[in-house]
């Protein structure tokens, strides 16, 4: 079992005592609900502190201080979305998101939220379906490739919307994909949990068939 538990991500992640109980919780119930509708492979439950939730953590210094609404995009198991809110919990009147259209895992999202004492909006709907709404944050994680995803994050933009993927080794493939329809501006940062990981920072997401329309005109 891999020696990143709970007091080694309070370490690095420097969370209250509060709010280290109420992931704990979260962390109890995944493994309870886990051993009966696979959420996440066993093997990676094993690893739950780092690969899971410190995963989901590192994204919180990427937020603005002035942020106050995010949207996940197919939130599975409540990475990196439950674990945001909860970190996010003091920030008065800060909205969470969260889009998965599994009827099993909305179910846990549910029940992980009543636990740790969240208050999220859960749409158990597929993204495709939803209607446009602007937020300050867009998340996701293990959703999509990424020209998929950005068609995903587009209805969601506004002037200052900032989008957080958290992506795996083929990162750069994607990307090269990506910007072939897309047009964006984009950081990178390496994962501080998979030396191969990166986490793109994506900001002004527009479609190139829209940028050419407009130099048409």
């Amino acid at each position: 079992m891999n020696a990143f538990g709970p007091e080694e991500f309070a370490a690095a992640s420097h969370v209250s005592r509060e709010t280290l109980e109420r992931l704990k919780r979260f962390a109890q119930l995944l493994a309870e609900w886990n051993s009966h509708h696979n959420l996440v492979s066993e093997a990676s439950l094993l690893e739950l502190w780092d690969r899971h939730i410190w995963d989901s953590a590192q994204l919180l210094p990427l937020i603005p201080d002035s942020a106050r609404s995010l949207v996940d995009l197919g939130s599975g198991a409540g990475f990196p979305a439950l674990v945001l809110a909860c970190l996010l919990r003091e920030r008065e009147g800060f909205r969470t998101v969260l889009y998965e259209s599994v009827a099993k895992k909305c179910r846990f999202l549910e029940a992980a939220a009543a636990v740790m004492d969240l208050k999220v909006e859960i749409r158990p709907s597929r993204i495709e379906q939803a209607m446009p709404e602007s937020f300050d944050v867009v998340t996701a994680r293990a959703c999509a490739p990424l020209e998929k995803l950005l068609s995903y994050a587009e209805p969601f933009q506004g002037p200052e919307t900032i989008n957080l993927f958290l992506k795996g080794q083929s990162a750069e493939a994607e990307l090269t994909v990506a910007a072939e329809y897309w047009r964006m501006r984009v950081e990178r940062r390496s994962s501080q949990t998979a030396p191969s990981a990166t986490i793109f920072i994506i900001r002004e997401i527009r479609h190139a068939g829209t940028e050419r329309r407009r130099r048409a005109r």
